[in-house]
């Protein structure tokens, strides 16, 4: 009899210690997603938040470098046009109507091209550099001419006057960068060119392995120019990695109507010739392989770009 009752009891037991285990996987799972969920919240704010911010202020840069181009190449169409009016030469005439066609057809290549077209963006910028020498050039001619011709004096200052008065207009129509524009003569404006990257080791020796880079040397050239006012300034270079954050973040300095933060900066003494330019970033923090962009900055101006790609 006492075994007949002691089997009856052991069913129930044995039914709650089968409930209390699904309990507990039960709660593992919830805990678990829980778990999971955070780690996507984390993720999110550290990283993929700040990366979205990241190439949102690229496209934002890539559009007001834009707009800025076209800017200067109507500004070089507006002077060739004024130059036009003050000449009588028939021969000069047809070589700044040449120039000019060429001006007008290079603003409508920019206009059709795409800001976060790079190479295209690159390749009409350094004909900026080009256009301006010529422009330049033209200038000095009919100015020498001008001279030969006192009759001419007053009509030569009237037209300066009006190129000055088109200028402010210009300038005054983008209003999306805070004015800042108003203040800058395009034709002054500093560019950057001939860049050169050599990352180096602990050693100071020459190497492209990520894991070996402990610091990169880099240069470029200012190229020489006449109108640019001289006087020390202020060269700050931007490194992106390939994940589009910034190489080392010494500070920040004024660009449009924002602040970006920056990698290294240096002074110079620019006298309006062609400066070369050497610059160093010591490396303390983790690079991963892939490329990495550099961005050239002078006068609150971009003044050039290069990249350069660790194994």
């Amino acid at each position: 009899m006492e075994e007949t009752k002691e089997r009856d009891l052991k069913p129930p037991v044995q039914e709650s210690h089968r409930k209390s285990s699904m309990g507990l996987i039960v709660l593992g799972v919830v805990v678990a997603l829980v778990a999971i969920a955070v780690a996507v919240l984390i993720y999110h704010q550290l990283y993929a938040k700040p990366l979205l911010q990241e190439n949102e202020e690229l496209k934002e840069l890539a559009e007001l470098e834009k707009q800025e181009m076209e800017n200067q190449y109507k500004e070089f169409d507006l002077q060739y046009e004024q130059l036009q009016s003050t000449i009588k030469n028939d021969s000069l005439i047809a070589q700044i109507e040449e120039e000019r066609r060429k001006t007008q057809q290079l603003l409508e290549e920019l206009e059709r091209t795409k800001a976060t077209d790079a190479a295209e963006i690159k390749r009409l910028k350094a004909e900026i550099t080009s256009l301006r020498a010529v422009l330049q050039s033209y200038i000095m001619q009919v100015d020498s001419l001008n001279r030969l011709n006192q009759s001419l004096s007053e009509e030569n200052t009237q037209i300066k006057t009006q190129m000055a008065e088109q200028t402010t207009q210009i300038t005054t129509l983008s209003t999306e960068r805070n004015e800042l524009k108003d203040k800058v003569n395009i034709a002054a404006q500093l560019d950057a060119t001939g860049f050169w990257v050599t990352p180096k080791n602990k050693k100071s020796k020459d190497t492209d392995k990520v894991k070996d880079v402990k610091r990169l040397a880099f240069g470029f050239t200012i190229v020489k120019n006449v109108t640019a006012q001289n006087g020390q300034r202020i060269v700050y270079a931007r490194i992106l990695k390939p994940d589009n954050t910034v190489m080392g973040k010494r500070g920040t300095l004024a660009y449009e109507s924002t602040t970006l933060e920056y990698t290294e900066k240096k002074y110079i003494d620019y006298t309006g010739e062609e400066e070369k330019v050497t610059m160093y970033s010591d490396v303390a923090e983790y690079l991963e392989a892939g490329t990495y962009r550099i961005f050239i900055f002078c006068d609150s101006q971009m003044i050039g770009q290069t990249n350069f790609t660790l194994k």
